[in-house]
């Protein structure tokens, strides 16, 4: 069974919207997607997009995603990658389309001369941790993410 993988379209938004959906149950915040198919054709295949969207096909169906931007680094002076979404549905684990999403990014960072290709996992999540490690990646515990969203964001911006 061949795996396809290929830049998604606008077209594929109500897909992507689905995957990202299934992504969020998994990780138990699905209550946070607030996302609509217009927001996602808008913000990955809107005019001026800086949001890269990736789509695993095998034998024509949609089975996973990615979606990715480029970053920068100071201390590198390079661009880098940062991987936003990872996602292959669960009857299709295993089988190595996984890998190939993330072999065909960390190509392009190559190809693009990035410094880096970097993502966050949540920390119950074995089976994705066991996978990157697999992959020789490795976790950056000295550093702390932080957010600021919603009306947080908005306070702050109001100064």
């Amino acid at each position: 069974m061949t795996v396809t993988i290929r830049p998604a379209v606008r077209s594929d938004a109500e897909q992507i919207l689905a995957f990202i959906t299934e992504l969020a149950e998994y990780e138990r915040a699905r209550h946070e997607v607030i996302a609509s198919v217009a927001d996602i054709e808008h913000s990955l295949f809107g005019e001026g997009s800086t949001v890269h969207s990736l789509i695993c096909e095998r034998n024509g169906r949609a089975i996973g995603f990615a979606v990715y931007f480029y970053s920068y680094s100071t201390w590198l002076g390079r661009n880098g990658i940062y991987l936003e979404d990872l996602y292959v549905t669960p009857e299709q684990r295993g089988d190595g389309a996984g890998r190939q999403l993330l072999r065909h990014i960390a190509r392009e960072a190559l190809a693009n001369q990035c410094g880096r290709l970097e993502w966050s996992v949540l920390d119950w999540n074995e089976p994705a941790i066991g996978f990157y490690q697999s992959l020789g990646a490795e976790a950056q515990d000295e550093w702390v993410r932080y957010r600021l969203d919603g009306e947080k964001l908005a306070a702050f911006a109001r100064g």
